[in-house]
């Protein structure tokens, strides 16, 4: 309902914006907060605190390590070269923060935390300030193009659903002693959890380069808390067991759309980082299962 509202009230606020004509720049526009919310949603739904908040500054270390390192410094346009680098870059950090969070057992809060401000020194080492520019290939996937990364998501993530790890994976967050008592893998599944969200974040990773045309080692980090909170917002549980691509989609665009609206008001970015925190305070009210006995409870004594 919030979806539909909030896509209603941009249409009549901004009627040439979101005709159908530019409705592929707004998906380049939303493309990434889209995959980075669910890049952030799949280790949640592992369960047992699984989270990354790492997510943002991957994206933002991959966005400088493009632009700087490879077509800036090694001269590389080929997009068969930039674009499984970024997806193994991605893979390499799903797997390091599986490792310690899955395999070493460190709690997931700290683990990622810790590989957050790794990235985000990186970031600022490899490129200090905003700087250098992308191919026109690359720039069109903020436009014309901007559906195929979002369509390979989507297809990646209907096959995903149709194999049994997508049930382990649900199984392990929705009771993780229940499923491995049945013999699921939990460590394995977890650990699978963390790269294929630092995958999708890989993706994002292009999208946003793709949208800004250039590389800035300070974007990238914004994204974890926005992320996690379209992610609440569109129902993904953070206790783990349930969400998927749908829930982080809704949620996602539920912020994108609130955002713009926001924006053609000209409120100041205080106020919209205000907004989120309200946003996420009142997802994670409304996904709490307390909350939702204590009010069946006062509705059944009235």
């Amino acid at each position: 309902m919030l979806f539909l509202l909030l896509v209603v009230f941009n249409i009549v606020l901004n009627p040439i914006r979101f005709s159908p004509a530019n409705w592929p720049t707004v998906l380049g526009l939303a493309a990434p907060l889209l995959l980075a919310t669910l890049a952030t949603t799949l280790p949640f739904l592992a369960g047992r605190g699984s989270i990354d908040v790492s997510v943002g500054p991957l994206i933002g270390l991959i966005n400088v390590i493009i632009v700087k390192g490879l077509i800036g410094d090694m001269g590389v346009s080929s997009p068969w070269i930039i674009v499984p680098a970024a997806l193994l870059l991605g893979i390499l950090s799903g797997a390091l923060n599986g490792l310690l969070a899955a395999v070493l057992r460190i709690q997931p809060i700290v683990a990622t935390l810790a590989t957050y401000l790794i990235y985000t020194g990186l970031a600022l080492s490899i490129l200090p300030s905003p700087s250098g520019s992308v191919p026109g290939w690359f720039s069109s996937l903020a436009g014309p193009l901007s559906v195929i990364p979002v369509a390979i998501v989507v297809l990646l993530w209907v096959i995903f659903k149709r194999l049994p790890i997508y049930d382990m994976l649900m199984a392990v967050g929705s009771d993780d002693r229940a499923a491995f008592t049945a013999a699921i893998n939990v460590t394995a599944v977890r650990f699978l959890s963390y790269v294929l969200g630092g995958l999708v974040a890989s993706i994002a990773a292009l999208c946003l380069t793709a949208l800004i045309g250039s590389g800035d080692p300070n974007i990238g980090p914004g994204f974890t808390l926005i992320a996690i909170a379209a992610a609440a917002l569109g129902g993904v549980s953070l206790a783990g067991g349930v969400g998927g691509l749908l829930a982080a989609f809704i949620g996602a665009a539920d912020i994108f759309l609130l955002q713009n609206a926001l924006t053609s008001f000209n409120v100041s970015t205080f106020v919209l980082q205000a907004t989120y925190g309200a946003v996420l305070v009142l997802a994670v009210c409304l996904n709490s299962q307390t909350l939702k006995r204590r009010f069946q409870t006062w509705m059944e004594i009235r």
